[in-house]
C-alpha cells in the first residue's frame, strides 16, 4: 500500500490523504509502536472533500480515532502489539 498525504497538520498531529493503489481516502494519526508509526482510518468521498476544504472539521474524527472509537474503519487491522496514539 502507498499512502500519500494531501494535507498534514503538525499542530494537531494527523494527515489526510489517498491510498494510491486502491484510491481509498484516509485520515492517519501517529502511534507509538515497534511495528507501525501510523494508523490509517478510511473515510468516504464526502468526508474527504470536507476535511480537505476545512481540515479543522476533521478534529472530532481524529479525536475519536485516538480514543479507538473508529476502529471499524482501520485500513490495516492492528496486531497484538498495537501502538498508542501520540
Amino acid at each position: 500500500m502507498k499512502f500519500a498525504d494531501t494535507y498534514v497538520s503538525r499542530e494537531h498531529r494527523f494527515s489526510i490523504g489517498v491510498e494510491e493503489d486502491s484510491g481509498r481516502k484516509f485520515v492517519s494519526i501517529p502511534v507509538s509502536s515497534r511495528a507501525v508509526d501510523y494508523e490509517y482510518y478510511e473515510i468516504g468521498e464526502v468526508e474527504y472533500g470536507r476535511f480537505v476544504r476545512n481540515p479543522l472539521d476533521a478534529l472530532d474524527f481524529v479525536t475519536e480515532c485516538r480514543r479507538r472509537i473508529n476502529d471499524d474503519r482501520l485500513i490495516i487491522k492492528p496486531g497484538w502489539n498495537r501502538g498508542t496514539p501520540v
